[in-house]
């Protein structure tokens, strides 16, 4: 596997950065999680809108352009030789001191993984996933925004954590005041009274990209969805209900706390709305033999 640290292609044994990077240090970074399906990338316009963004939002000023770094993933795509992959590219502060202050980092550092992910067993998608709640609670959004992927991703994997130690491989995040927020690294839909739901971004939740494209799908499919409040009540008592997110795609979820979902089964909504992504992943995306040289920033 060859991975690209500042435009140089290097074997993964010998991809370093400084022990100084206050991305390794403080977690003073972004990151994005991209998927390519068949050779390619599925919608990296909007994923790389979205990491320049959180960039901008915590005064860090990316080392290239946004169109030198989509050439740049297209070319580590290729140099690796993988038309089905998960990517991961970030940028960090860059190497500086052991203080607090970015003032005396140098440039900002910019990676791009390319490699296979696979976060659930086969069985899961065709049988669903039981989650539970876990008393780490969702960072405050007036502390932190929902929309940033910041590298600082401790609140996430506590909950990780907690939910490995209670036999679970996934788990709900609560906001301070006992909302749904969303999953440790996914988003949820809950389908109730008939209406497609998913956690407002204001309350805790990340604006992900396939919850996005769920929402178009659940509008071309004239389902009424709608971001709204979710209670674990509203969970319980739910006909459906599964999660979203880059890397797991659409996972059925089957229970929550030992409560079955509905018929403790994946439902018809999920499974369609399942087959209609899996339609839209191949529809399109950047080609990933479209960039083999480096584009200089």
């Amino acid at each position: 596997m060859l991975v690209n640290i500042d435009g140089k292609l290097l074997p993964k044994e010998k991809a370093m950065i400084s022990v100084f990077d206050h991305g390794l240090l403080y977690g003073d970074g972004v990151f994005e999680g991209i998927r390519a399906y068949n050779g390619k990338v599925f919608r990296l316009t909007q994923h790389l809108d979205r990491l320049y963004d959180s960039a901008k939002a915590i005064l860090l000023q990316p080392p290239l352009t946004k169109s030198a770094m989509r050439a740049e993933i297209l070319r580590t795509l290729a140099a690796n030789g993988l038309k089905d992959a998960y990517i991961r590219p970030l940028f960090t502060r860059g190497q500086g001191d052991l203080g607090l202050s970015p003032t005396l980092c140098g440039k900002p550092t910019y990676i791009i993984i390319t490699d296979l992910i696979r976060l659930y067993p086969d069985a899961t998608y065709r049988d669903g996933l039981a989650l539970i709640t876990v008393p780490t609670r969702r960072n405050v959004s007036e502390a932190l925004s929902p929309k940033i992927k910041s590298l600082n991703y401790l609140n996430n994997i506590l909950a990780k954590i907690e939910a490995g130690q209670r036999g679970a491989l996934e788990a709900i995040l609560l906001t301070q005041d006992g909302y749904v927020a969303e999953c440790t690294a996914d988003n949820l839909f809950i389908l109730r009274k008939g209406r497609l739901l998913t956690p407002p971004t204001w309350q805790g939740a990340l604006e992900g990209v396939t919850r996005e494209a769920v929402l178009e799908l659940a509008s071309q499919a004239r389902l009424v969805a709608a971001e709204e409040p979710i209670t674990r009540y509203d969970v319980y008592t739910a006909q459906e209900a599964f999660m979203t997110g880059t890397a797991a795609e659409i996972v059925p979820v089957i229970s929550l706390d030992g409560r079955a979902i509905g018929s403790g089964l994946p439902g018809p909504v999920t499974k369609k709305l399942m087959a209609g992504f899996r339609a839209l992943t191949r529809a399109g995306g950047d080609a990933i033999s479209a960039s083999r040289r480096r584009v200089r920033p």
